[in-house]
């Protein structure tokens, strides 16, 4: 499968629906990577896969004990879509300068991934209220991975043959 090399930016490309796509790509990559957290969680703890949307409601809330759980699952939820927007838009800006340095939709997949990891993981979280979760590459590598499986490759997939299926068009 060959990977288009974007000719202009998704959000200004008239072709296709630029606001349509990121709201696409958005709720695919944001689903796939909530799932995955919740698998990961549940095999890694065999506990409720919804303490990883409370923890997600902590980055904002600190100590969610006071909140009805209810609330706090959702708005972890809502958090969580939010970020996964946040990182389509930023992907949606600077897709084509990844593939001029790149040419590459694996590779861009995969270096995504890890950027999305490193900023989550060393700026976001320990800024936030969430509580410290102790560091083990085990662990970061396995998150990695997620994070370039379900939000690296479906962005790049999704926005470079969206740009292959639009040039056809014209």
């Amino acid at each position: 499968m060959k990977w288009y090399m974007p000719l202009e930016n998704p959000l200004t490309d008239n072709n296709m629906k630029p606001i349509k796509l990121i709201i696409k790509a958005a709720l695919i990559v944001g689903t796939l990577d909530i799932l995955a957290a919740f698998l990961n969680f549940y095999i890694q703890t065999g506990k409720n896969p919804s303490i990883v949307l409370k923890y997600i409601a902590s980055a904002a809330l600190g100590n969610t004990a006071a909140y009805d759980p209810t609330v706090v699952i959702l708005l972890g939820l809502l958090f969580h879509f939010v970020i996964a927007f946040a990182f389509t838009i930023l992907f949606s800006f600077i897709c084509d300068k990844l593939w001029y340095w790149f040419k590459n939709g694996y590779v861009i997949a995969i270096l995504y991934g890890i950027l999305i990891w490193m900023v989550m993981n060393l700026l976001v979280v320990p800024n936030s209220l969430a509580p410290e979760i102790p560091f083990t590459w085990t662990k970061a590598l396995l998150n990695c991975a997620i994070l370039i499986v379900c939000i690296g490759f479906p962005l790049s997939y999704l926005f470079f043959q969206n740009k292959q299926a639009n040039s056809h068009n014209n």
